[in-house]
Parts: C-alpha cells; sequence; structure tokens
C-alpha cells in the first residue's frame, strides 16, 4: 500500500471522506480540486480552475464536474456524487470505489460487478487542461461510459443558478465538443483520445450544496448545467483520455502528452517527498516572471509570505533553478521598483507591509546559509543595503526608525503584521507601535546586511550598521523584555502582555537581540503555553481573549484568526531556536514534533498542510487547503535538523 493509499472502508464512508480533499497545479496557476469521493464540498473545487486576467484577479471554475457511468446490458451504474440536501447525495457513485491511490498521481479505482475501472487524472504543466485517464481493467461483456460534464463558468467567489444567459449549446470539435456558456469567457473544449457518441440534453441540475461554504456562513447552493452527455464504448485492457482546456488539442497527440507528464511527476513515498512535490504546486509562471502562490485555492502572490517560503519551497527542496525565476527574475526587480517608489509596477501584494523588506533580507541570508556569504554579497550585497538606507532614511511609507534605533509602525487602521484579521475595515488584533518580531527582523537584518558588506570590502558602511544594531539591541531588551518573555508590542507607555508565538523569532533568527538566558525564557514560554503538535498557538491559553476553535461564520472566524488557533508557520523560528539552545540532545524532542505534521499528510488536503488548525485536541485543519508558509516551515525544520546533524559533526554550529 502507497504512502497515500486509500480503501473503501475510509471511500465509502462519507463522514470521512468528504473531510480529505485532494489539489493539483500545473504552475501557472491552474488547478485541479476535490474530495478524495469526487464530491464537491467547496465553491473553490472544480476539475479546471483557472485564472482569467481578462475577467478579473479571481480564479474561475469552468467545469465543476465530469459524471462517469458505467453502461452493461442496459444497466446504468453512476459514479457520480452530489450533496443536494441536509442528507441527501446523489446518485451515490462512492459505494463503488474500491481504492484511492495519490503516491504518483491521483488514481481511483471503481468496482461495479465484474467491472473494475480506473480513473487516473492530471493537469498539465503550463497549460490549463485537465487530463482524465480511464481504463477498463475488467469487464466480462460489452461496456459503455458516460460522461456528464457539469459547467459552471464562474468566479470561484461566486455561485450560479439557472439564467437564461446561458448557452447550452455544444459546437463540433475534434473528437469532442466545445461549449461557450457565457461571451465573456473562453470556449471550454471537451475531448477525447478515441471518437465519442455526443447526446445533446441540456439540464440544469438544480440545488447543489457545498458544505464547507455552509459551515462558514456563504450561500452555498448553485444551479450547473449539463449540455448533454458523451458516450463510447470500452474494451477489457483498453484506456482512453478525456481533455478539458481552454483551446483545441489534437487527439491523437493526447497519449504522448500524458506519457511525457509522467515523466516530470515524483513519488509521495513519505512526508518530505509530499511536501517537495506541494512546494512546487505554489510555483506559477507568468510569460518571463515567476512568483510564489502564498497558497490554495484563494490567494496570490503576496510579499511577506514570498519571502518567508521562497528559501524552503526552493532551495530546502533542490530546485534553485526556481529561486533564480522567483526571486532573482522577478521578486528583485519588485523590491527595486518599489524602492524607487514605482508602486504600479509592483504585482506582489503587501510590498509596502511594515515587514516585508525585512522577510526580503531574511530569505537572502538563507541563501548564504545554503551556499556562501560571499555568493550571497556578489548577488544581493547591494540591495540589502538599499533595504536597509531605505528604512533609515525613513523612506519606507508604513515603518518609522526612531532615535531609539526600534521601527515604529501604526496598525491601529491597517494591520501592520501578519496578524491581519480585519472587522468592519479594523484590525481585529491591533498590533502598533513597537511590534516584537517587526523589531527582531530589524536587528537581524542590520547584522546581516553588515556581514554582506564587509565581505564586499565596504568596512565601513559594515561598521557604522554595527554600530546601528547595538542601539537597537539594547532598545529592543529595554522595550519588550520583562524578566520572563517578551511584551507582544508597545506603545505609547502600555506593554502587550499577551503571550504569543511571535517572540519566537526574536529567539529564531540568526542574529537574536537577546542572550541566550533570555532565548531559554522566550522558548520556554512557548513551550509552555503555546506548543502543539500542529505549532504555536497564536495565543495563551490563559489569555481571556483565547478562542482555540476556527469555526463559525466569518465574522466570528476572524475573530478567532489570530486568537487561540496554531499557525504551522510558526514551527521553523521555535525550532531554530530550540536546537541551538540544546544542540543534539535536542534533535529527537523536534523529530518528535515532526510526527504531527506526518499524521496531516492523510488529512484533509492530502499530502499538504493547511493554513491553520484548532489550537485545542483534535487540532482541526481550517482556511487555506494548501499554504505555502505551512509547508515552507516544515520543510525549514527538517533542513534545520538535517544541517545541524551535519554541522555537529563538524564541530560547528549553526
Amino acid at each position: 500500500m502507497g504512502y497515500l493509499n486509500f480503501d473503501k472502508t475510509v471511500l465509502t464512508n462519507l463522514e470521512r471522506s468528504l473531510g480529505k480533499e485532494m489539489i493539483r497545479t500545473n504552475r501557472a496557476g491552474v488547478y485541479n480540486a476535490t474530495t478524495l469521493v469526487d464530491c464537491n464540498t467547496r465553491k473553490y473545487h472544480g476539475q479546471l480552475v483557472m485564472p482569467l486576467p481578462e475577467l478579473g484577479q479571481d480564479n474561475y471554475v469552468l467545469l465543476s464536474s465530469l459524471d462517469e457511468t458505467v453502461i452493461q446490458h442496459g444497466a446504468e451504474f453512476n459514479l457520480g456524487l452530489h450533496k443536494y440536501g441536509p442528507t441527501t447525495y446523489a446518485p451515490n457513485g462512492h459505494k463503488y470505489i474500491r481504492e484511492f491511490d495519490c503516491e504518483v498521481i491521483s488514481k481511483t479505482t471503481y468496482r461495479v460487478g465484474g467491472v473494475v475501472l480506473t480513473k487516473e487524472r492530471m493537469l498539465v504543466s503550463f497549460e490549463p487542461r485537465v487530463l482524465i485517464r480511464y481504463t477498463l481493467v475488467e469487464a466480462h461483456s460489452a461496456t459503455t461510459l458516460r460522461f456528464k460534464p457539469f459547467l459552471a463558468f464562474r468566479s470561484v467567489n461566486e455561485l450560479t443558478h439557472q439564467n437564461t444567459r446561458a448557452n447550452a449549446n455544444m459546437d463540433e470539435c475534434e473528437n469532442g465538443r466545445v461549449n461557450q456558456m457565457y461571451r465573456e469567457f473562453p470556449q471550454l473544449f471537451m475531448q477525447f483520445s478515441k471518437s465519442v457518441e455526443y447526446q445533446h440534453d441540456p439540464q440544469w441540475y438544480k440545488g447543489i450544496e457545498y458544505p464547507k461554504e455552509q459551515e462558514r456562513g456563504f450561500e452555498f447552493k448553485e444551479d450547473l448545467l449539463v449540455p448533454g452527455y458523451f458516450e463510447l464504448p470500452m474494451k477489457k485492457g483498453e484506456s482512453v483520455i478525456f481533455a478539458a482546456g481552454i483551446t483545441e488539442v489534437k487527439t491523437r497527440t493526447l497519449k504522448a502528452t500524458w506519457e511525457k507528464e509522467m515523466t516530470r511527476r515524483i513519488a509521495r513515498e513519505n512526508m518530505f517527498a509530499c511536501l517537495k512535490n506541494s512546494a512546487g504546486q505554489f510555483y506559477k509562471r507568468e510569460g518571463d516572471r515567476c512568483y510564489l502562490l502564498s497558497g490554495y485555492p484563494w490567494y496570490h502572490a503576496e510579499a511577506r509570505a514570498t519571502f518567508f517560503s521562497t528559501p524552503s519551497c526552493t532551495l530546502d527542496i533542490d530546485r534553485p533553478e526556481y529561486w533564480e525565476a522567483i526571486i532573482d527574475q522577478t521578486a528583485v526587480e519588485e523590491i527595486r521598483h518599489f524602492l524607487a517608489g514605482h508602486t504600479g509596477m509592483v504585482k506582489m501584494t503587501g510590498m509596502d507591509d511594515p515587514d516585508a523588506l525585512l522577510w526580503a533580507v531574511r530569505a537572502f541570508q538563507k541563501y548564504a546559509h545554503k551556499y556562501t556569504i560571499r555568493e550571497a554579497a556578489e548577488k544581493y550585497g547591494d540591495l540589502c543595503a538599499d533595504i536597509i538606507a531605505f528604512y533609515r532614511k525613513q523612506n519606507h511609507p508604513r515603518a518609522y526608525l526612531h532615535q531609539n534605533g526600534l521601527l515604529w509602525v501604526d496598525g491601529t487602521q491597517r494591520p501592520a503584521t501578519w496578524m491581519s484579521a480585519v472587522e468592519n475595515g479594523r484590525p481585529i488584533t491591533p498590533r502598533t507601535g513597537y511590534v516584537v518580531e517587526i523589531n527582531a527582523l530589524w536587528y537581524n537584518a542590520l547584522r546581516f546586511t553588515a556581514e554582506l558588506l564587509r565581505e564586499k570590502g565596504n568596512q565601513e558602511a559594515a561598521d557604522l550598521l554595527d554600530f546601528q544594531a547595538e542601539i537597537t539591541r539594547g532598545a529592543f531588551v529595554n522595550t519588550f523584555w520583562n524578566g520572563l518573555y517578551l511584551y507582544d508590542y508597545v506603545v505609547d507607555g502600555y506593554q502587550d502582555r499577551e503571550v504569543r508565538p511571535n517572540q519566537i523569532w526574536a529567539a529564531g533568527l540568526p542574529y537574536s537581540p537577546l542572550d541566550r538566558k533570555q532565548q531559554k525564557a522566550v522558548v520556554d514560554i512557548c513551550t509552555k503555553e503555546l506548543l502543539t503538535p500542529r505549532g504555536l498557538r497564536t495565543l495563551s491559553p490563559k489569555s481571556g481573549n483565547f478562542r482555540p476553535e476556527y469555526i463559525g461564520g466569518q465574522l466570528e472566524r476572524d475573530r478567532n484568526f489570530h486568537n487561540g488557533p496554531v499557525w504551522p508557520c510558526t514551527i521553523a523560528a521555535y525550532a531554530r531556536a530550540y536546537m541551538n539552545l540544546y544542540k543534539r540532545s535536542g534533535l529527537s524532542f523536534m523529530e518528535r514534533m515532526l510526527v504531527g505534521y506526518e499524521q496531516e499528510m492523510s488529512e484533509l488536503c492530502i499530502g499538504t498542510l493547511n493554513e491553520l488548525y484548532d489550537g485545542n485536541p483534535p487540532y482541526k485543519g481550517h482556511g487555506g487547503m494548501s499554504f505555502a508558509p505551512s509547508v515552507a516551515a516544515v520543510i525549514s525544520v527538517i533542513d534545520t535538523l538535517k544541517r545541524y546533524e551535519e554541522e555537529s559533526e563538524k564541530g560547528g554550529t549553526l
């Protein structure tokens, strides 16, 4: 049995199987996502979901579902599954599923009497096209397959309903049909690798429900158009490939395309292989640019998440070519535009967040650790110096350097940190003034940039930054250290005493403003009050504001967002801080921490990690199905443990 393999005892139990999702992408923004039993439970699910820049910034669901029916001796066995009411599912095709395997690509095995049918699917790399291959493994008599396409042609943030604008016409194309449901949308070509019969029979399937949207308090019912159905005979041992895309394809090439795409796939044989595959799914090429999406299914390229995640999602998984594409060829240019005031030329959102550029410096620091300080100095030394100067000259629109050496931010009207949930346009967690992780990042950036400049032979500039850093270090300790741990933020004499994970970055960055005793105190309180098998809670359970479960409607979830749930992105800094303190004796503890993440490989969105998890057992996952900072953080932990073992054997340190 493979690493990501599920049998019928799981799959036929809808209470269990509907909670398990899968997502695959084509590294150009197109994705395919649904549950393991092919019952869509989110409005974001679909067989072919893709960006359409001419229509807006959203992704768009073109082909929602493709229902299959096995026909033998006039008897029909429908393999589809949709939710139509509180307890109504139809046509209950899940009862025929015997196995789902996703070690390489997703493969579902159905048994209908003497018929054994497999269904495998993949997306074509960098091309908006989904391929689904059906193989008739066993059949004792003549067998026909019928396919019903459920069309949506809508934004992922909307739902469609029966209307007179929808075009149900299906024009001919090679071995299939093409539909353009609305004039503003592209055409959808639905083709097969062999000749197929088409029967036009337009119908609206009404009241299809998405329980995940219902849980979140959103509209959750929609109507989908089925313009007709395709039929083709199959012989035992025969395979046929269905293709759906916005351009027509030569159907004789589908088999070769399938085989070529299979060579690109990496087996998901263990947790690291799963995370490596997941990391690659965040890549998005746009012409000569490449971005790292923050996650799926609703995220775009965002600066903070890009700089936080890219080192682990490229360098730590031996994909340096994507580091070059995302950072060197795209992000560096956008940083330069931002520093020059050309904000209209910056596509990544959040570049003006107070800490975004500091995370960029941290990313360059990770590059230096992966390669050499000399290479980092040559490539990024000048840019890091310009970033530091940008803050020091008070050019940053949202961060202000005070004479005490600390950065001050205004988070009262607009979120200034990653804890960015809002209510009525105002931050729910209004972290403002001197913010702990922003100033820890600032200190680290000063020290690292001084190191780069010294490597480049600019001793005077390096000494100046070291002098600045020493002022910042003293002010940091005087401002945030309360004798037991670090205040979360300090403003106008108010010292926020809530125990939050943000302080862990002050202990976990390569250049820490804290002494060893203070670092240990921070790690100790985070371990005692915040640590869970999924990472650090966003707030201590001892707080009266502790809301550990990410449940309810939009407002309730937003209020809970950063007030108790666990964010896996915090575990990387924790692991580094812990290992720096306990060295080899800490290896077994951190290795045990990874077990909690391995359990998640077969839960929820299989083979990847969610955005956040409840702060209390059983730590149920929520938010984005697959989230780049979560994946990156756990990859970083694995890399930290590996590097620590190697460095320890050499007698060095990290």
